[in-house]
């Protein structure tokens, strides 16, 4: 898929650098944009992310982020669905110039791979009946909750069980783990923040009813030296947050209107993650104009 070129006028926000260079950072650059384009990897099985399309394609939430960069950009980003697991070694090989599947920033796989800023939280999330009245933690108490099993989630509320007096059920698939609460046999279902938003707006018997804050982001993971083309994704990144798109995805996958200071609308500092390796904290302004 190709997508025209798109320019607008320059954002005036300036991004105020936080601390100086690292030992051993470059200078921070940005690379031309590609004429011939870029190749992205995701996960083609992680809804509202990026799942299979009734014309045999991807859609979702990080292909439209895709569409909207290259349109920005001026080029094409080829989409390339594969296993989450093998998106990595690809991206080494360069097969990939980066992964468009949502991945979580942590200091582990700082060391081998450089992230843009982060582009949304990743929350835990919540799912109960329209009528539950479960809207807190405190509100979970005593309650059954419900999580796919051998993850994350199941961990947390397993860890949580007898502080908060919960009955955990375990499910093979998260759509189980769902179909357990508008069944009536489970309060709430415990999931990824976008994932439990999804199915309130896909099922009316459910609603996305909080989230719990993680202090974690998604983020886009690029070579570990390809500086310069990461901080051209950053740079576009931060254009799509300010300039109302980011906000529209949310709106169309999420049903979630962002509130001011949200990660997804709020540009970060510098290129790359805060507090993370790879960071580089060069004050710029955010522009929504590229050459």
């Amino acid at each position: 898929m190709t997508f025209k070129h798109t320019s607008f006028g320059l954002v005036a926000a300036l991004l105020v650098a936080t601390a100086a260079h690292a030992e051993g950072e470059p200078p921070a650059e940005i690379a031309p944009i590609k004429a011939e384009g870029y190749v992205a990897g995701v996960d083609g099985t992680f809804a509202p992310h990026a799942f299979p399309s009734l014309d045999g394609g991807v859609q979702g939430f990080n292909i439209d982020l895709a569409a909207a960069m290259a349109e920005k950009l001026g080029v094409e980003i080829k989409i390339v669905a594969g296993q989450y697991t093998g998106l990595f070694p690809a991206l080494h090989s360069e097969t990939f110039d980066y992964i468009a599947a949502p991945t979580t920033v942590t200091e582990e796989r700082s060391k081998t791979l450089l992230f843009t800023e982060g582009f949304m939280e990743t929350n835990f999330g919540f799912a109960t009946k329209p009528d539950a009245g479960i809207t807190s933690l405190e509100d979970l108490k005593g309650k059954t909750v419900t999580a796919n099993k051998g993850s994350l989630y199941e961990t947390w509320l397993t860890e949580k069980a007898a502080e908060m007096d919960l009955t955990v059920l375990t499910f093979g698939t998260q759509a189980d783990a769902f179909e357990a609460v508008t069944s009536g046999r489970a309060d709430a279902s415990m999931a990824g923040m976008t994932s439990t938003a999804w199915a309130g707006k896909q099922n009316p018997r459910l609603v996305f009813a909080f989230q719990l804050n993680t202090g974690l982001s998604w983020s886009l993971p690029f070579r570990r030296d390809d500086y310069a083309t990461r901080n051209l994704f950053d740079s576009v990144l931060e254009c799509l947050k300010t300039d109302g798109t980011m906000a529209a995805l949310s709106e169309k996958w999420f049903g979630l209107t962002p509130e001011e200071g949200e990660l997804i609308v709020t540009p970060s500092a510098g290129y790359g993650t805060p507090g993370f390796e790879g960071y580089q904290s060069d004050a710029h302004e955010v522009s929504c104009t590229f050459k």
